[in-house]
């Protein structure tokens, strides 16, 4: 293998694919999102071409922006499909090496309960796991969690910060050689090397322990989506994986070098953190079919679910605006906020309509749309590579199984042809596939550092 510096790739894998028209698509799995035997195959495609991680988005809330029943019904894509843990401990079972990353919200969720699913992924997968966490933006969860309103977004990184510590505390509960299960003396555990983390803050008190032993991995890989101020400072602070959304390599690099400048006072290194934008490739033998394979994708998207789409991105429900208008003046939300930016500088950038801003996200959401040939995809992903765009891309069919088939077919063999993707696995676990240190179990560090200021003092 080439000693050059490697690329980490995500397979982010929504139901039948990306691009908001993706289940009408003749050759998708229209039912993809509640398909065991879909899933199996895409994730086991994924292995094939050496992706470092298969990763899947969740939602608490069905999103219905007041587009009326029967439009709703049109886009109904993203609305039904499996609870992500649960369908990667299935997918653990027919996979050996890729990671299995898997969204949890800090805001609807408690800490001992993730945990311990966690915890229980990676022992299941042999040490594959991984965590994105998400403080939820959609207003909507708040009404199936018996509360009116949603957490406001400082309230909800505060929240998340807090819960972070208290999930690596019952991390730690045990040491990693704690259990002995010694049949003659008849010791299950090291009673010394077994911590009661006894958290008690502000939004949590968690005595612990947690009742299942140190992960395989020490702690599954924490990823991270959010891009805002407070997501880039929480990122910094407990992230090891970050998915952004970039159009231009200028904002890429300007992202890449603020969160990586961050990482000092935290006392981490930028090479324990990998930043990977989503990208949204289209594929062709020419560049010409590439485009015919996008516009055939445009055509199938319904008015009324571009419009919905663009109001669930932006927190605003755009029904009443005129579709050949321009986006109105929009206020900030107590929901995703570095999405709508992202949205509100794209059509004032390219003067976009409406309908026109819709059609340009309707595939990628936000993230990089790439048009073109196996080598020109390859030159784009190879440019922010090599210029501090991104450690890696979070790569996003635009149908699937299709979509991925044909990244793993034509684009893998091309980046691998230039020396900046793998091979083969260089490890077994998550951690070893993306270059991550085992973390130290902090009970110990904490008393290690203790006994040396007592030697010292």
């Amino acid at each position: 293998m080439s000693q050059k510096k490697q690329l980490r790739l995500g397979a982010f894998l929504p139901d039948a694919g990306h691009h908001v028209a993706a289940w009408r698509h003749p050759e998708a799995q229209a039912d993809g999102g509640l398909n065991i035997q879909h899933y199996t195959q895409l994730a086991q495609t994924a292995e094939r071409g050496k992706f470092d991680m298969v990763f899947l988005a969740d939602g608490l809330a069905v999103w219905d922006r007041g587009q009326g029943q029967e439009a709703f019904s049109r886009s109904g894509q993203f609305s039904v499909h499996f609870e992500p843990l649960t369908l990667l401990s299935a997918l653990s079972v027919v996979t050996k090496k890729i990671g299995l990353v898997a969204t949890a919200s800090t805001t609807y969720e408690e800490p001992f309960h993730l945990a311990r699913k966690f915890a229980s992924l990676d022992y299941l997968s042999g040490g594959r796991a991984g965590w994105n966490v998400v403080t939820s933006s959609a207003e909507a969860a708040a009404k199936n969690f018996s509360q009116e309103e949603h957490l406001q977004h400082a309230l909800r990184y505060e929240r998340a910060t807090e819960f972070l510590e208290v999930v690596t505390k019952l991390w730690d509960s045990w040491e990693d050689d704690a259990l002995i299960r010694d049949k003659e003396s008849g010791l299950y555990f090291h009673p010394d090397k077994l911590h009661i983390p006894n958290h008690k803050g502000k939004h949590f008190s968690v005595r612990g322990p947690l009742n299942v032993a140190r992960p395989v991995q020490g702690y599954p890989v924490i990823v991270q989506a959010g891009s805002s101020e407070a997501g880039q400072e929480l990122a910094a602070r407990t992230a090891e994986v970050i998915f952004t959304a970039q159009q231009t390599l200028k904002e890429a690099q300007a992202f890449y070098a603020s969160v990586k400048g961050r990482l000092a006072k935290y006392g981490r290194s930028p090479e324990n953190l990998k930043i990977m934008p989503g990208v949204f490739p289209i594929i062709g033998s020419t560049e010409q079919e590439a485009k015919e394979k996008y516009q055939q994708l445009q055509d199938l998207i319904h008015p009324s679910v571009g419009v919905g789409l663009l109001s669930g991105l932006t927190g605003h429900d755009l029904s009443s605006y005129p579709i050949d208008g321009p986006l109105p003046d929009l206020a900030d939300t107590n929901g995703g906020k570095s999405r709508l930016q992202l949205i509100k500088d794209l059509a004032q950038r390219e003067n976009l309509t409406i309908r026109q801003l819709y059609l340009w996200i309707a595939g990628a959401r936000g993230h990089r749309t790439i048009l073109g040939t196996p080598e020109q995809i390859a030159d784009q992903l190879e440019e922010w590579f090599l210029n501090d765009g991104a450690d890696g891309f979070n790569i996003m069919p635009p149908w699937l199984p299709g979509g991925l088939d044909e990244f793993v077919d034509f684009v893998i063999p091309e980046l691998q042809r230039r020396g900046l993707f793998r091979t083969e696995y260089e490890g077994q676990t998550l951690r070893e596939h993306l270059g991550l240190p085992r973390p130290v179990n902090q009970f110990t560090a904490n008393a290690a550092a203790r006994e040396l200021v007592s030697v010292l003092t």
